[in-house]
This record gives C-alpha cells, structure tokens and sequence, in this order.
C-alpha cells in the first residue's frame, strides 16, 4: 500500500458517498485511475463496505451501554453465534483480562436496558457474569482508521 491508497482510503473513509470524480480531484488523478486503485483496494479487502452513520438517540435509542460478560470454559462457541442474533448488542469484542468479552449495546431507556439484561443477554448460552456500565455521553466515535496509520 503507496502513499496514494492511504490518501484514497482516508478520502472513502471520511466520505462514502463521494463520487469517483470528487475523490479522484481530491486525490490528484483521473477517475479511471481512482475507480482502478479502488477497486484493488475492495478486492484486496481494505474496504469492507459503504454505509451511512445513524443518529441513535434521533432514532429513540438514549442509552449506550457497554457490556463485560465473562462465559463458562467451553461455551465461548454457543455464546458468540447467540449473541450474533441479539440486534441491539452493535459490537462484541473479545478480551484478555478480567471478563471475557465487552459489548457495546443500545436501548431506547433504562427500563429496556434492564430488559435486554434479564431477558436477553443474562440468558445466553454460557453467560457467567455480567458488569454493565451505562455511557454519559460521548466524547468522539469512530474516530477515522485512518488517522492512526
């Protein structure tokens, strides 16, 4: 990867929407050289795919919570296809530590946190424990990849 498939990749990343003449202008090349790069970037699979970012609270969901689950030994399979099948757990992570895993969930109050809690998450296969702690407010979210390279 070359100076200029960073810069495409950080043009895609910031906005997906853009047109191939907008990044291809931004990036200083024609768009048939832009549309060629960022083909081989999609095909070596450096983008994994385009997509908007939604307002979750403008959507109903006010409460962000993040989730450390630790699992019974063995049961790390069944728990990871469950918890696939949950909608309002966005990300699950993996950890080293003292939990197994942390996942980040959203629901629309505390009431339905308590619900996804009981009735959902505390009832997947292997689930030992779990430690909840509600998000305030957020101080920056998916910062662009990027900038860390």
């Amino acid at each position: 990867m070359d100076r200029t498939d960073r810069r495409l990749l950080s043009l895609v990343e910031r906005d997906g929407r853009a047109s191939f003449a907008e990044i291809a202008e931004a990036a200083g090349m024609s768009k048939t050289a832009c549309w060629n790069r960022l083909q081989g970037l999609e095909k070596a699979g450096l983008v994994k795919g385009y997509g908007a970012r939604l307002d979750r609270e403008k959507l109903g969901f006010s409460i962000t919570a993040f989730v450390s689950v630790t699992i019974d030994l063995g049961r790390h399979d069944d728990f990871e296809q469950a918890v696939v099948g949950v909608p309002a757990v966005l990300d699950c992570h993996t950890t080293a530590g003292e939990f197994d895993y942390l996942l980040r969930v959203v629901a629309r109050d505390v009431q339905a946190l308590d619900a996804l809690l009981r009735t959902q998450l505390g009832r997947l296969p292997g689930v030992r424990s779990f430690s909840t702690r509600i998000c305030l407010k957020t101080i920056m979210e998916q910062r662009p990849l990027m900038d860390a390279i």
